[in-house]
């Protein structure tokens, strides 16, 4: 199998990223999180000024959460990972470079076992 091959996410199958490849892919990350990120927040303000309306509250929860599964399959869908809410990792194949919105570079990386709290500079590895 090429290397060019063996990077190709297939079938719910990550794929091994990178640095450049991780840059470079952020941009389109970022603007799915964003437009996410926006969909979600009006949701959340109108579940906030909601007095009642249980049946209208048990919709608008179902569209929040349906953004979010939304977001996370498309996350899914690029090869990297949804780790938590607006959170993304691209694996390196020996950890992860790391994003979070709504930061604005992939400046962090963690290795696999230490996780989110685990995350270092690139720069400084």
């Amino acid at each position: 199998m090429t290397d060019r091959h063996r990077r190709q996410p297939r079938h719910g199958r990550k794929r091994i990223f990178a640095l450049d490849e991780a840059q470079t892919l952020l941009p389109k990350v970022q603007e799915l999180t964003e437009r996410s990120v926006a969909a979600a927040t009006i949701v959340e303000f109108q579940l906030a000024a909601l007095k009642g309306a249980v049946k209208r509250r048990a919709e608008l929860e179902q569209e929040y959460f349906s953004i979010i599964n939304q977001w996370a399959e498309a996350i899914h869908g690029l090869g990297c990972e949804a780790k938590g809410l607006w959170l993304v990792d691209f694996d390196n194949g020996e950890g992860y470079y790391c994003w979070k919105y709504p930061e604005a570079s992939l400046d962090y990386f963690h290795d696999y076992s230490s996780g989110y709290s685990g995350r270092m500079k690139i720069n400084e590895i």
